[in-house]
């Protein structure tokens, strides 16, 4: 974006626009959507969500903000997320792991921890911080405010967090995202809400009409079939045959002779 548009801020890293989504992975769709420029910090937006009691909120280390796990904390949800390298934690209690093996990951250790660095870094909370062993990578630690659950239902939880990457490939990928049709800050803006619109409707009509298939498969069927009067729940079966057409006698699959 940063070639053809003078107007995107440049954090370090970056020239763009960033897409915050709070996704939902029981519903499978995104529940809230901000766009803000590459400088805004993503924790920034983290806390101006709302927040809903007894939900858990996953999230990475770009919402690493102890003020922010304090609200979550305050407001009778819980987090899950991961540990940066520099914070210096403290086991309290170890707790039994009952359960050590995941779907994809092993449990190390489980244990309470309090923050040991100096000064003001203390949390009105109790803390836990689960190591677990992934089969396809290294080892991760993870923080939580959750006591209740085991540690491989808190692992599986981050786990999921992967949904929100397949969902941004996804659109990236198939809403045509890659290429913009303005340079223009808000026909961008329009363009990234359009495809989000689109996304969301996609998943309505899945589930109204009881539809299973992948949603890639949905939205390329929908693409090939957008000028036909057709039920959405029978898009994907092939068209009607037309009763008082006459039947050839012979099968259109059988080789036929005739004379020249």
């Amino acid at each position: 974006m940063g070639k053809t548009c003078d107007w995107a801020k440049w954090n370090g890293r970056i020239r763009g626009m960033k897409m915050h989504v709070v996704y939902d992975p029981n519903a499978d769709c995104p529940r809230c959507v901000e766009i803000t420029a590459a400088t805004v910090n993503d924790v920034e937006i983290g806390r101006e969500v709302e927040i809903a009691a007894a939900t858990t909120y996953v999230f990475d280390k770009g919402y690493y903000h102890f003020g922010w796990w304090k609200k979550i904390n305050d407001a009778g949800a819980f987090f899950v997320t991961r540990a940066k390298v520099n914070t210096r934690l403290r086991a309290t209690q170890r707790r039994y792991v009952r359960k050590v093996i995941g779907d994809g990951f092993r449990i190390v250790d489980d244990a309470e921890v309090m923050l040991a660095s100096k000064g003001d870094s203390r949390l009105p909370m109790r803390l836990r911080r689960i190591r677990v062993k992934r089969d396809k990578g290294g080892l991760i630690t993870l923080i939580t405010n959750d006591l209740d659950r085991t540690a491989v239902e808190i692992a599986a939880l981050y786990k999921t967090r992967w949904q929100i990457e397949l969902l941004f490939r996804w659109i990236k990928r198939h809403l045509h995202i890659r290429k913009f049709f303005s340079a223009n800050e808000n026909a961008i803006r329009l363009q990234i809400l359009a495809a989000m619109i689109a996304y969301l409707l996609l998943r309505i009509a899945a589930r109204v009409n009881c539809i299973k298939m992948p949603a890639l498969r949905l939205a390329e069927l929908v693409c090939q079939r957008l000028f036909m009067r057709r039920p959405i729940a029978e898009i994907d079966k092939p068209p009607p045959v037309n009763p008082s057409t006459r039947k050839p006698k012979f099968s259109p699959d059988q080789m036929a002779f005739c004379y020249a």
